[in-house]
């Protein structure tokens, strides 16, 4: 009798078009396309894991700059000013407080403001 590696291939296969489940055509059904897609959705989901913290940096920096020109100062003034006042609040925390309490981000401006201006 010819021995055949079909129960691992089967296995191999269906893990293979689990993942690929929802893709549209042939790289949902067809095993070799399947395989592609698959691997090359890992790929970018890999790479795009490290790349969604730098985005959400960027917009928190993007808000809070516009919140701190309304406000009367630039964005780089105010991180330094709350650096020198020993704020340590992050940006992502910052930038909440700008958008729900408008009142408390405004200390926050007037506290870097009194310590860049003594600088």
């Amino acid at each position: 009798m010819r021995a055949t590696n079909s129960p691992a291939r089967k296995k191999r296969h269906n893990k293979v078009f689990k993942a690929a489940k929802g893709y549209r055509g042939g790289r949902g059904r067809l095993y070799r396309t399947a395989k592609e897609a698959v691997r090359r959705a890992g790929k970018y989901a890999f790479r795009d894991r490290r790349a969604k913290k730098r985005e959400y940096r960027s917009l928190w920096i993007i808000r809070l700059n516009a919140a701190c020109r309304a406000a009367g100062i630039a964005y780089s003034r105010f991180i330094n000013g709350l650096k020198k006042a020993e704020v340590t609040l992050d940006r992502k925390q910052l930038s909440e407080l700008a958008i729900h309490d408008p009142a408390a981000f405004a200390r926050l401006v007037e506290m870097a403001k009194a310590k860049v201006a003594v600088a």
